[in-house]
């Protein structure tokens, strides 16, 4: 099973969820997120917005591959400016009716197929500061990411062994950069906007099953 996160333009976000409804996919829960890309790199995509929509669903790895195909000849994904679609393996499913509903009640499949060539960077950081995340970012190779807006609800002890406020306004920046470059730019990023700064920020990568987009960027 994989954790299908599609970031498009507000615009195709209905066809978007149109495709993973004809694919009876049973979960989906669409989000709303600004992207991280500067005006330089809106105006050669010829987007005029930052503003995306995340839509995150469940789906085995036969309904990852049509997600992804559909999106391919109905959307366009991989046309400069039209958006991305990412999948990570899940590791475990709690429940086996839960599973079966996931995955239609077909077998369980074998380990997940993983593309080594890209992850997925998970930075958590305090509210107005994705600026200097990016910056760090950008300057070990990442091309750009999209932002969401949360909040904390850490435990006292917890703020207390980061030395920053969990339990505060959040942005949780997502990255996807080539596994050649991941740990450059988390290291950029722990060193200039790690826990140590007003940043504050906690970053973790995600492996790669199954990816498209990226427009005129390299991709698979």
């Amino acid at each position: 099973m994989n954790f299908v996160i599609s970031i498009v333009n507000p615009g195709m976000a209905p066809r978007m969820n149109a495709i993973a409804g004809a694919l009876e996919m049973p979960l989906s829960i669409e989000l709303l997120g600004r992207g991280t890309a500067t005006k330089s790199m809106l105006d050669l995509l010829g987007l005029s917005t930052h503003e995306y929509h995340i839509i995150m669903t469940i789906a085995d790895r036969e309904r990852t591959a049509k997600l992804i195909d559909e999106a391919r000849r109905n959307l366009y994904i991989d046309a400069p400016g039209q958006g991305i679609i990412v999948a990570t393996p899940i590791k475990s499913v709690g429940g086996g009716k839960t599973l079966a509903n996931l995955n239609g009640g077909r077998p369980t499949e074998g380990a997940p197929d993983i593309n080594y060539n890209y992850e997925i960077v998970l930075v958590i950081a305090n509210e107005g500061h994705t600026d200097t995340v990016m910056d760090a970012a950008r300057e070990a190779g990442a091309r750009g990411g999209t932002v969401l807006h949360g909040k904390g609800t850490g435990s006292k002890d917890a703020a207390k062994f980061f030395g920053v406020s969990i339990a505060s306004e959040k942005e949780v920046i997502m990255i996807v950069a080539k596994a050649s470059e991941e740990a450059a730019i988390m290291k950029s990023i722990i060193d200039k906007a790690g826990t140590q700064t007003d940043a504050g920020a906690v970053v973790m990568s995600l492996p790669v099953s199954a990816i498209a987009g990226f427009g005129m960027i390299d991709n698979n």
